[in-house]
């Protein structure tokens, strides 16, 4: 079960740019909330909180509380606008929620006991997370903070798929739930070097690249030959003005 924040709003009458202007130099963010069978309603959130709940993880994937004018909504998030270089909100989107509707929201991706598999111990061996969050389908009360992607048995030169993520009850992954070939990795264990192996190609590669380093290449016994030419002429030069 994810967690529940509670966002105290306003009804909002004055409506259209110079009013939003307004709103925010207020601390207020505008907002709209919309879905289910009534119409869309106008309303306005204060900055502060609202932004300071958007810096824990949950928020994005969570059931939130709105409570307008006494009466409480649950919601998700829908959309949020941000400033583009200030650490200011423009303006969110809220979609309400029926306890016996599912929905359809991103959900994190948490990797754990990366460093315990064989893949994360093995020298030469990069573990690469392919995608950070999916999309499930759930109704509310079964909607998951995040979804966990054990590592643990993960080898050198595995994926870990969508498929192989453990889902709570209740939870579906609608991609897979329309096409099962959509599958695709959300972690891969790769080889740094193409045809690395276990990783002793790799060393024997950086010893043999130390060696060419000390082998005189043709370049450098030309230069040294055409150094020692020039040192022989000089030594006639000077035995001729002896003689």
């Amino acid at each position: 079960m994810s967690k529940s924040f509670k966002i105290p709003a306003e009804m909002r009458t004055d409506v259209g740019k110079g009013a939003s202007r307004r709103l925010r130099r207020a601390g207020r963010v505008p907002a709209v909330v919309y879905g289910g069978e009534r119409d869309p309603a106008i309303i306005t959130v204060d900055h502060d909180s609202v932004l300071h709940m958007t810096e824990s993880e949950a928020f994005f994937s969570s059931i939130l509380e709105l409570n307008v004018e006494n009466k409480r909504q649950k919601v998700v998030l829908r959309d949020l606008q941000r400033h583009p270089f200030k650490p200011r909100l423009t303006h969110i989107d809220f979609l309400r929620i029926s306890d016996d509707v599912s929905i359809r929201m991103s959900v994190p991706l948490h990797f754990v006991n990366e460093e315990k598999s064989e893949a994360g111990k093995k020298a030469g061996v990069v573990i690469s997370h392919q995608a950070t969050e999916i999309e499930i389908d759930a109704l509310p009360g079964n909607l998951p903070e995040y979804l966990e992607v054990d590592l643990a048995n993960l080898q050198p030169g595995e994926s870990v798929m969508v498929s192989e993520i453990v889902l709570p009850e209740g939870v579906t992954v609608p991609s897979l739930e329309i096409n099962p070939e959509s599958d695709h990795p959300v972690v891969t264990a790769i080889f740094i070097r193409a045809g690395q192996g276990t990783g002793e190609a790799a060393a024997q590669a950086d010893a043999a690249l130390g060696q060419a380093a000390e082998v005189e290449t043709v370049a450098e016994s030309e230069e040294g030959d055409e150094s020692a030419d020039d040192a022989g002429d000089e030594e006639s030069k000077e035995e001729g003005k002896d003689a």
